[in-house]
C-alpha cells in the first residue's frame, strides 16, 4: 500500500484489496470524501453502486428480484438461444472480410443489443441507443488536452437523451407491461416496495454503461489473448468447454476494470498496519491483486486450466458485480463463436492502441486479417 502526493491511498495486493472491499468502513458515497468530487450529472440520483448500505441494500435486492435467483433462476440461461443469435447474425457480417475490427465490428454492438433485448427496449429504438452508449464510451476518455470538446458535450448530450428517453419507456411499460426488465421494476411491489421512476432510469443506464464497457473489453481482451496463445485457440476450437475456466482466467489474466479509484473511508481504517485518515480516497488496484504473487502461483501466465481462481474480475464484498453471470455469459458465446467461425485469425498490430483510461482495460480497435491474406 502506498499514500500518493494528494493524500490518496492506494492498495494493491490481494489480501489487502479483499479486506478492505469487505470492511464495513469503507463507502461508495463520494461525499464521504473530505474532498469530494463533483457529480457527473447535477441533480440525477445515481445508481446504487455509489450508494452505501441500507440504500444501496434495497436498491441491490429490488433489481435482483428480476435480474437473477432466487426469483428468476432461469434468466441468463434463457437468453442463451438470443446471445447465439446475436454473436452468428454479427460474425456472418465480417465472415467474408479480409480484415476487421473485432471491436467496432462485433465486441461494440453485441452486448447493447443484449441489455436493449433484457430491458425491453423497442427494437426500433435500438440505434439511438447504441449511438448514445457509444457517445457516453468516447466521453469517459476524454482529455481535454488533446481531444476536441465536442467529445466531451456529446456524451453529456447522451446521457441526457439516454436518461429521458428510459424515462418515457418507464412510463409506458406502467401501462402496457412486458417481460422486459423496465416492465417489471416498474410494476413490482415487493417486500421493499416499488423503485420510483428516477431509480429504475439509474438501474437501467447502469446496465446499460456498466455492462456495456465491461463485456466489449472482456471480449476484445479475450480474442487478443487467445491470438497471443495460438495453442489455447487451437485447443478451445476443439474444446468448447474449455471457455468456462478459460474466461475466468481472463478475468483475472486481463480484466476489463482494472482500478476501484472511488472509495473513501467512513472512519480511520487500518490497512497492512497503516492507517488511513477519515475521509481519504482509496484506490483499489484490482488488477494489480489478481497477479498477486502470494495468491496465484506464477500469475504473469495465462493458464485457463489454473484452479482456485478466486479472481477479483468483477470485485468483491457487497458491490460485486451485479451483472457478472450475463457479462460471463455474454463473453463465453462471443468467444467460443469467434474462434469457431474466424478462418485463421491474425493480428494487424500488437500491441493494438489502447484506451487511455487507467480504470477501463481494453483496445480502442482490435484490427484481425482472416483467410488467405
Amino acid at each position: 500500500m502506498a499514500r500518493q502526493e494528494d493524500g490518496s491511498y492506494v492498495i494493491s495486493t490481494y489480501r489487502e484489496i479483499t479486506d478492505t472491499l469487505n470492511d464495513p468502513h469503507l463507502s461508495c458515497d463520494m461525499r464521504s470524501l473530505s474532498r469530494p468530487m463533483p457529480a457527473l450529472e447535477e441533480g440525477v440520483k445515481p445508481a446504487f453502486i455509489k450508494m452505501d448500505p441500507p440504500e444501496h441494500d434495497r436498491l441491490r435486492r429490488m433489481a435482483m428480484r428480476h435480474f437473477g435467483p432466487p426469483h428468476r433462476p432461469g434468466l441468463v440461461t434463457g437468453m442463451e438461444s438470443d446471445l447465439t443469435a446475436t454473436v452468428g447474425s454479427l460474425i456472418d457480417d465480417v465472415a467474408g472480410k479480409a480484415r476487421i475490427d473485432v471491436v467496432d465490428d462485433f465486441a461494440s454492438p453485441f452486448p447493447v443489443t443484449v441489455i436493449c433485448h433484457l430491458l425491453g427496449v423497442p427494437r426500433e429504438d435500438e440505434p439511438r441507443f447504441h449511438r448514445w452508449v457509444n457517445d457516453i464510451m468516447n466521453s469517459i476518455d476524454y482529455d481535454p488536452k488533446s481531444d476536441p470538446k465536442e467529445k466531451l458535450d456529446k456524451g453529456v448530450q447522451a446521457r441526457k437523451d439516454l436518461r429521458q428517453c428510459l424515462g418515457g419507456l418507464v412510463e409506458q411499460r406502467r401501462s402496457r407491461p412486458d417481460d422486459g426488465l423496465l416492465a417489471r421494476l416498474a410494476n413490482d411491489d415487493g417486500p421493499d416496495g416499488r423503485m420510483t421512476d428516477d431509480e429504475i432510469v439509474a438501474t437501467a443506464k447502469l446496465l446499460l454503461i456498466a455492462g456495456n464497457e465491461t463485456v466489449v473489453n472482456l471480449i476484445a481482451n479475450g480474442m487478443l489473448t487467445l491470438l497471443r496463445h495460438p495453442q489455447v485457440l487451437r485447443r478451445l476450437r476443439g474444446e468448447p468447454d474449455l471457455v468456462v475456466p478459460l474466461v475466468e482466467e481472463l478475468l483475472r489474466y486481463e480484466p476489463a476494470v482494472h482500478i476501484i479509484p472511488w472509495r473513501a473511508a467512513y472512519s480511520d481504517i487500518t490497512v497492512a498496519g497503516t492507517v488511513i485518515p477519515k475521509g481519504s480516497q482509496i484506490m483499489l488496484m484490482l488488477a494489480s491483486g489478481s497477479r498477486d504473487p502470494k495468491r496465484f502461483p506464477d500469475p504473469d501466465r495465462f493458464d485457463p486450466d489454473r484452479r482456485d481462481n478466486q479472481h477479483l474480475g468483477f470485485g468483491s464484498g457487497i458491490h460485486l458485480c451485479f451483472g457478472g453471470p450475463l457479462a460471463r455469459r455474454e463473453t463465453q458465446i462471443a468467444l467460443t463463436e469467434l474462434v469457431r467461425r474466424l478462418e485463421r485469425p491474425r493480428l494487424v498490430a500488437d500491441p493494438p492502441p489502447y484506451r487511455r483510461s487507467p480504470v477501463l482495460r481494453g483496445p480502442v480497435h482490435l484490427d484481425i486479417e482472416q483467410g488467405d491474406g
